[in-house]
């Protein structure tokens, strides 16, 4: 089992930054073994793909929307994931949620195995 906790979400300026950690912890666990990611979803819309990390050689993959604004990172000996977001804009207004997937590297929410509870986001115009 894997447990994940996120915070630093808040409310913020646009144009401003805000940076996102997510606590893993969980018997044996290891990054090698999976894919990490940042979910987020805004009220009345579905959960989107944001940021993710192969857990095969560490290399990122980020929505459009995001690309060249959020970078994602891992402390593989805090077993802590992190999303720096830069140049918020208010439609990045969402609850962002960090999620683990053991299977085939994905994009899509239905196939991650552990999510946290999410953290909110706000962006004030």
């Amino acid at each position: 089992q894997v447990q994940l906790v996120e915070s630093g979400g808040g409310l913020v300026q646009a144009g401003h930054a805000l940076r996102l950690s997510c606590a893993v912890s969980g018997r044996s666990f290891n990054f090698f073994w999976y894919q990490m990611a940042w979910f987020r979803q805004a009220p009345g819309k579905e959960r989107e793909f944001v940021a993710g990390l192969s857990r095969n050689d560490g290399s990122t993959d980020y929505a459009d929307s995001v690309k060249g604004r959020f970078a994602i990172s891992r402390d593989n000996a805090k077993n802590m994931v992190f999303l720096q977001m830069n140049s918020l804009k208010p439609e990045d207004a969402a609850v962002y949620y960090c999620a683990a997937n053991f299977g085939p590297e994905s994009t899509s929410p239905e196939e991650y195995d552990y999510w946290g509870q999410g953290t909110q986001v706000t962006v004030s115009s």
